[in-house]
């Protein structure tokens, strides 16, 4: 599964490898990567693999869910597909409160107890996943994990996951990704170390997710 998904976010262009013209981030980075996950809902076969695929994750890994919540904004389209598929009630939880109405920042009904699934997009440093969690913690929520489509595994991602007793499983990573993109010809196989030393040693500050 990690090596098939890889492949369909190289074939969309969801994910892009440049290690001889790396991107610039917003924060000045030069990077070899850029990921854009939110491609795939514009590929239904790619999509239908992906969603298919994080309901088996959550089937496998957490039988005993009873509701999905989605990352805003990323997280919600896979969040409503995914429920869909496990005849799931589904929300989403913003990333502040409204400022208007109710002030929801949990959209979606959610009782307190409820054993809740995160559905992510992307992790790095998962800053932005864990805030959610925490989110849902303080309503109530009994959350098992998060499941997400793709994952840098960046070491401090990993370890702030751990720290939050956040458990993640993700349908594919950047180990994969390389592999299947040295491969399929997208990189030169000298590049595959090149692209897996600057995850392993980018610091905390270059990253925005």
């Amino acid at each position: 599964m990690e090596r098939l998904i890889a492949k369909d976010l190289l074939s969309i262009g969801a994910v892009f490898l440049r290690p001889e013209q790396p991107f610039t981030w917003a924060s000045g980075i030069k990077s070899p990567i850029y990921c854009d996950n939110r491609l795939t809902l514009t590929a239904p076969a790619v999509r239908n693999r992906v969603e298919h695929g994080l309901a088996e994750l959550v089937k496998r890994h957490f039988p005993e869910c009873e509701v999905l919540m989605g990352t805003s904004t990323a997280g919600i389209a896979h969040a409503a597909i995914t429920a869909t598929i496990l005849d799931l009630p589904m929300g989403y939880v913003r990333s502040g409160a409204k400022d208007h109405g109710r002030a929801n920042r949990i959209e979606g009904r959610l009782d307190k107890g409820q054993k809740v699934v995160v559905v992510e997009d992307l992790i790095s440093t998962a800053g932005s996943c864990i805030e959610v969690v925490e989110a849902l913690r303080e309503a109530g929520a009994d959350v098992l994990g998060v499941v997400s489509i793709f994952t840098y595994g960046m070491k401090r991602g990993l370890e702030r996951l751990a720290s939050a007793g956040v458990i993640n499983h993700s349908l594919s990573n950047l180990d994969a990704l390389v592999e299947v993109a040295s491969d399929e010809g997208y990189i030169k196989a000298e590049d595959k170390q090149r692209i897996l030393a600057f995850r392993d040693n980018l610091s905390d500050e270059s990253w925005i997710k």
